[in-house]
C-alpha cells in the first residue's frame, strides 16, 4: 500500500511548484485511510460521472479534480486571483479533500461530515507537517466548505460550511465539476490520458 501511496499522485505533485508545499502534500496523502485508495468516489454511484466508480474511483474524482483546477488556474484570466503560493494550496485542498470520505475508520457510506473529519485530522497532525498556522487555517477552510451548498443532511445534525471566499468557491467548483455525469474523461492506470 505504501508504494501505492507513493505514486498515486505522481503527477499531482508536480503541479505544486513550492517544494515545502509539495513534501506537506506528499505528507498528507501518507495520512490517508487505505481505503481511500480502493472505494468509489459515491457509494451509491447516483452522484459522480462513470470514471469515478468502481474500484479506485476516489482517486479518479480526486485526479480530476485536481486537473480541473490546475487548467482553470493556468489560465491567466481565471487565475491570476491567486499567488502561486495560493495556487498550490487549492491543489492540496482537493488532494485532500475527500481523503476521510468515509471517517477515520471504514463505514460502509459516505459520512456527511467528512470534510470536518478531514480538516480536524489535518490539524490534530499539524505537527507533522511543515505549514504555517495561516496555511493550515487557509487549507482547512477550503476543505470544510468543499460541499458547497449541500451543506445539511436528513441524516445529521451538523451543517457544513458554505463557501464564502474565492479560495473556499473555487476549490467547490473544481470539487463539483469533477462529479458531473456530463464529464467524460479517460483513464489508464488510473492516470488521466492526455
Amino acid at each position: 500500500m505504501k508504494m501505492i501511496r507513493e505514486e498515486a499522485f505522481k503527477r499531482e505533485y508536480s503541479y505544486i511548484q513550492n517544494p515545502r508545499y509539495r513534501e506537506n502534500a506528499k505528507k498528507l496523502v501518507m495520512f490517508l485511510p487505505d481505503y481511500f485508495f480502493e472505494v468509489a468516489a459515491s457509494s451509491t454511484g447516483k452522484y459522480h460521472p462513470s470514471f469515478s466508480l468502481g474500484e479506485g474511483g476516489l482517486v479518479r474524482h480526486t485526479k480530476a479534480a485536481i486537473r480541473i483546477a490546475y487548467e482553470l488556474l493556468q489560465d491567466e484570466s481565471i487565475g491570476n486571483v491567486f499567488n502561486q503560493d495560493e495556487k498550490d494550496l487549492i491543489l492540496i485542498a482537493l488532494l485532500v479533500h475527500d481523503g476521510f470520505k468515509h471517517g477515520i475508520e471504514k463505514s460502509q457510506y459516505v459520512l456527511f461530515d467528512h470534510p470536518l473529519i478531514a480538516s480536524h485530522y489535518i490539524e490534530k497532525h499539524k505537527e507533522e507537517l511543515n505549514f504555517t498556522n495561516g496555511e493550515i487555517r487557509l487549507l482547512t477552510n477550503m476543505i470544510e466548505s468543499h460541499m458547497g451548498p449541500w451543506n445539511t443532511s436528513n441524516y445529521s445534525d451538523t451543517i457544513l460550511p458554505k463557501p464564502s471566499n474565492k479560495y473556499q468557491k473555487f476549490v467547490h467548483m473544481c470539487d463539483f465539476l469533477s462529479s458531473k455525469k456530463f464529464l467524460n474523461i479517460t483513464f489508464k492506470d488510473n492516470d488521466i490520458v492526455e
